[in-house]
């Protein structure tokens, strides 16, 4: 996560990229936007709000050799020499226009950033931002026309959310620069993160961490929830998180042991983290550290609702992993052909 409290902005330019299939071109800029006191205000927050709650990171990646890598060529002239800013940024936009690949992909404006001022890690550096702009939200303008008020739609950049972005900070560590990307307009997963920034997690805790629970996510969405129902996927969902909460080193082997009492359970894990390392054409760690800021930004994304057919719906508590073993019991009625829980309780809340 980066911190925008001491952040500038010392070179900024707008370019528009086509698509070379549906025969839209680039468009250049000659010069840097001079931005007054007020639109800067609203640039700078919207441009780095992505990144301040951002955990994972990424370096450069290339199948041969880091140095071709044209996004990493581009940024380190600049971090070497920005004079030639408005050049190399036109060479950005040049390089994003050849991945457009097939004609969905959407032209845009495309700005190119200098900023300074960033913090991370206790450090403060200077960094390239990327982002694409793709939609355009509809706002009506008020004018006045002969002594009286008139309105017209015009279509404008929203403040809210950028759709595609990117932040290369003017530091490294033993794998390369540390980046970090954005992307909500996810409509093509290879075109930003592997075609045009070509870049790949960071090998660190982050992402051991983040690539375990995304497992035991997929596990339990497939295996447990389509084998034993949405009561043992919560159930195990809600003890994965507390085991991640209590430890501070992941072990493969302790972790089955604690949430698995029978071994068929654990062999079904071990046969889909396979399948699952092969799918990803990752490996996963059999021992890696935790990191607890991954752990509660996927906490708050696990749902433990069990949803039913009759319009019920129960929901479990994922910070009390133990409570639906002890109070919540599924059956079967004879008599009516229906599933059921039974729920005990002392008191209503």
């Amino acid at each position: 996560m980066v911190s925008r409290k001491n952040a500038s902005i010392s070179k900024f330019i707008i370019h528009k990229v086509g698509n070379k299939f549906n025969d839209t071109k680039n468009a250049f800029s000659e010069a840097l936007v001079d931005f007054d006191e007020a639109s800067y205000d609203l640039m700078l927050p919207f441009l780095l709000r992505p990144f301040t709650s951002a955990v994972q990171s990424y370096r450069f990646n290339h199948h041969a050799n880091i140095s071709l890598n044209e996004i990493n060529t581009y940024c380190t002239q600049l971090f070497d020499d920005d004079s030639n800013f408005i050049d190399v940024s036109k060479h950005i936009v040049m390089h994003l226009f050849e991945q457009s690949s097939s004609a969905n992909i959407k032209t845009g404006d495309v700005l190119v950033v200098l900023f300074d001022g960033i913090e991370f890690r206790d450090i403060t550096t200077n960094a390239v931002g990327i982002f694409k702009i793709e939609n355009k939200t509809n706002f009506f303008q008020t004018y006045l026309e002969d002594k009286s008020y008139d309105i017209l739609v015009q279509k404008g950049i929203s403040s809210k959310k950028i759709d595609k972005g990117c932040l290369i900070l003017n530091q490294s560590d033993g794998e390369g620069n540390i980046i970090f990307s954005a992307d909500n307009n996810n409509y093509d997963a290879q075109y930003w993160i592997n075609h045009f920034l070509n870049i790949k997690y960071a090998d660190d805790a982050n992402n051991h961490t983040q690539q375990y629970l995304e497992l035991c996510k997929d596990f339990s969405t497939e295996i447990l929830k389509t084998t034993y129902g949405a009561k043992e996927q919560n159930t195990f969902l809600a003890k994965t998180i507390d085991f991640f909460k209590e430890n501070e080193v992941v072990n493969i082997e302790r972790f089955k042991d604690e949430l698995f009492e029978e071994d068929k359970h654990k062999n079904e894990f071990d046969s889909y983290k396979k399948e699952f390392e092969g799918e990803q054409n990752l490996i996963i760690r059999n021992q890696f550290d935790v990191a607890e800021a991954v752990v509660n930004k996927e906490k708050r994304k696990i749902k433990t609702d069990i949803k039913l057919d009759t319009n019920i719906q129960i929901k479990l508590d994922i910070d009390a992993p133990d409570a639906s073993t002890e109070y919540l019991e599924r059956g079967y009625d004879d008599e009516k052909k229906m599933h059921y829980y039974k729920v005990f309780f002392n008191a209503e809340n």
